[in-house]
């Protein structure tokens, strides 16, 4: 019961706060006229939006996007990765090549493991632990979602724990009130196969929608095979005709033959999708659920509550975490070379299972401050984890079991976290005022059970926020804000393994700054500008994910982000040119000139790393990096795409997708080494193309997508050693609706 202790303290807080502003003095007449200027977009459902409608954005103080369900359709996003690319801000990098473990980053944060972004659907945590190990391990196929919300900015702090790059909230599809759906068949090369349905309709008193996929594919490189499969359930009634309850359950799986391991600079350049490990294994399954209630207790107040859980097991069974390492156990008589990788050089199992679990409420609802109408929410949150992490050395490439002496990790970890917030909209008339708070109180555990070694600690923080939008017209904006950024620290960095002492390694801070205008530019072109800074006075750069260059997580002291976003959508029907056909294009650029190493810093690439020279004095093997471009921040990336439509029964896109070239270790870096983990990652022009054609007098439509038309080879990643991009994909399919 200790770890419940902060929960309804901060709730009867919360509500206390939401009711405190309400008007006693203004007559009904009066609070309805001033409350019907408050133009929210209301959602009679419990789901928890981040933005909502695309009009909404005229009235959040921050920048943010929407990724619409037609974009998603007619482009035939392939991954997350590729639908993400159009967001201005994002970085989403590619891992395997199908979009299993996105690595997404914004606005020049590292994007490894998407440590630093909120991933939600419906508004419910998807990670599998967002504050001990916010790490992308699994993601559900881009096709369970009907939209994405991509929200930035100020408007953060009513979601958490990580306020520093952006919340992506990942939206399913309503129940529909009578029988229908959709079936997809595609097939492609590289021995892809996609399966994918979804329907729905009346179901035990309420409505239901049910989403199946089964993917597989060869991925990105050689000896790899990727095969996956996602069920997803959503009932939805009408228990009141004020209240409405939705449950959810999903299990995601995924048996797949990938390696953790990059290539050294002479494999790549042999062969740069080779992959001599072909004896890894990933093996993964993660199980949620969550019953969502909303309470509208009358035309201006509403209450949402959502109960919530998932369990999460990977087991990655892997000979080499990087490519330094050939073979894994170099000193082992039978990994006696690369010769022997695959017959007798032993294995590591690295096992995980996660179990993550919470509660919410949130109380929206809109009033009079001060005469001026007001729309106030607020909510309490309590969440708990479970880390259970093992790692076995197995004595064959084959074994699922430790050899003598082969349990180097058993460790369990613990958060116990209550949150809150309080944000309030005031309408100043043609000019929005919106501050918030949001407040965070984490507590860390870990237990080596090999050691018997024990560790605590806790974390307060309180985030505030300030947001502005001022009517420039009723379909353009201008906003601004200031925030503060938040990223709590993993487990396994705030206690040390081995004597349970906090470690002196910080949360993640900074003031992030915003200033942008978006609306229409003329009719049927719209577009968003943004300029950003966010001034860090303690950044946590993952060197590396696992072994390569610098294998824990390193306090970068201070850094500086700086740089500008546009967005611009247009299409000629919409503007009135063309009548049946259609002219569409999108684009999404992002420039960052300063993302930087602020305050005095030296280099953690060993060799250069100072160790052992008190104080650091800058010289042959102690490298000063202030002012040196923090790793994976490319300066430029572009995501353009131009099609027609004909009538709506045919269209034809073409996309383009550059990413600038970018250093990946502190010491800029240009030659690639050796191990392919240190060196220049050069730029990359990516052309993808679509077709897609309704059948007449059918329900069907037939459609042809390829992605990397000119087969470009290009490097995504060298944390690990070089990770080549996908190759060309050529896939066809046709898709029913019934």
């Amino acid at each position: 019961m200790g770890k419940f202790r902060n929960l309804p303290i901060l709730a009867v807080f919360c509500a206390a706060s939401a009711y405190a502003d309400a008007p006693v003095s203004a007559s009904a007449d009066e609070a309805e006229k001033k409350v019907d200027q408050v133009e929210i977009t209301p959602v009679r459902k419990p789901d928890v939006v981040v933005i909502g409608d695309r009009k909404n954005l005229l009235r959040i103080p921050g920048s943010g996007a929407t990724i619409e369900a037609d974009q998603l359709e007619r482009s035939r996003v392939f991954t997350v990765n590729e639908a993400l690319r159009s967001v201005p801000g994002a970085y989403p990098r590619d891992e395997e090549g199908m979009g299993m473990r996105p690595n997404i980053g914004f606005r020049g944060m590292n994007p490894t493991r998407s440590s630093k972004v909120l991933l939600l659907e419906d508004g419910i945590p998807l990670a599998f632990a967002p504050y001990g190990d916010n790490a992308t391990y699994f993601h559900p196929p881009v096709e369970r979602y009907t939209r994405i919300e991509v929200l930035k900015g100020a408007s953060q702090v009513r979601f958490g724990p990580h306020t520093v790059g952006g919340v992506v909230n990942y939206i399913t599809p309503s129940a529909p009130e009578e029988f229908e759906g959709r079936a997809t068949i595609a097939a492609g090369n590289r021995d892809y196969l996609e399966i994918d349905a979804t329907a729905g309709g009346p179901f035990l008193g309420g409505r239901a929608i049910a989403h199946g996929q089964i993917k597989e594919s060869d991925g990105a490189r050689d000896n790899t095979r990727i095969r996956m499969n996602d069920v997803a359930l959503k009932v939805e009634w009408d228990i009141a005709p004020d209240q409405a309850l939705t449950a959810r359950v999903s299990r995601y799986a995924e048996d797949s033959k990938v390696t953790y391991s990059g290539l050294r600079l002479a494999e790549f350049q042999a062969d740069p999708y080779a992959n001599p490990f072909k004896n890894d294994r990933f093996e993964a399954e993660r199980y949620g659920g969550a019953l969502s209630h909303a309470w509208f207790i009358d035309d201006a107040t509403t209450l949402k509550t959502t109960l919530y859980g998932s369990y999460f097991t990977r087991d990655w069974w892997r000979q080499s975490s990087n490519s330094n390492q050939r073979p894994n156990d170099s000193a082992d008589a039978a990994c006696g070379g690369m010769a022997n990788l695959n017959t007798t050089c032993g294995n590591e199992g690295r096992l995980r299972d996660y179990f993550a679990a919470g509660v919410e409420s949130r109380l929206a609802f809109e009033h009079t401050l001060f005469g001026l109408p007001t729309r106030t929410e607020t909510g309490a949150r309590y969440h708990v984890e479970d880390q259970h992490r093992r790692q076995w050395n197995g004595a064959t490439p084959f074994a699922r079991l430790p050899q003598a002496g082969g349990v180097v990790e058993n460790n369990d970890r613990n958060i116990y976290a209550t949150s809150g917030f309080l944000t309030t909209e005031i309408d100043l008339g043609g000019f929005l005022i919106e501050p918030g708070v949001r407040f965070e109180h984490i507590e860390f555990e870990r237990r080596n059970r090999i050691l018997g070694v024990e560790g605590e600690t806790d974390l307060d923080v309180v985030i505030p926020g300030l947001g502005l939008v001022y009517e420039l017209s009723d379909k353009a904006v201008v906003y601004a804000g200031v925030h503060k950024g938040f990223s709590p620290p993993r487990v396994e960095d705030i206690i040390s393994n081995s004597t349970g002492a906090t470690v002196d390694l910080a949360e993640e801070e900074s003031v992030n700054w915003e200033l942008g205008v978006r609306g229409d530019i003329a009719k049927g072109l719209y577009g968003d500008f943004t300029y950003f800074r966010m001034d860090f006075s303690n950044q946590i750069i993952p060197a590396s994910a696992a072994g390569g260059i610098g294998a824990v997580l390193t306090s970068a002291g201070e850094t500086l982000h700086e740089g500008l976003e546009l967005m611009l959508r247009g299409s000629l029907r919409d503007a009135g040119v063309l009548a049946q056909d259609d002219i569409y294009l999108r684009t999404a650029a992002t420039y960052i000139p300063t993302a930087e190493f602020a305050g005095r810093r030296f280099s953690t690439v060993p060799g250069f790393n100072c160790a052992g020279i008190v104080p650091p004095v800058e010289g042959p093997t102690c490298d000063l990096i202030t002012g040196n471009r923090l790793p994976y921040a490319p300066e430029w990336l572009l995501s353009a795409a131009i099609g027609y439509e004909w009538e709506k029964l045919a269209s034809f896109e073409v996309e383009a997708q550059y990413t600038g070239e970018m250093f990946t270790d502190d010491r800029e870096t240009v030659p690639v080494t050796a191990d392919g983990q240190r060196g220049r990652i050069e730029s990359a022009l990516i052309w993808n193309a679509t077709v897609n054609v309704d059948i007449p007098d059918t329900p069907l439509t037939a459609f042809v997508t390829v992605k990397n038309v000119f087969d470009e080879v290009y490097v995504v990643d060298q944390t690990r050693g070089m990770l080549p991009g996908a190759p060309r994909l050529v896939q066809a399919g046709v898709s029913v609706k019934f």
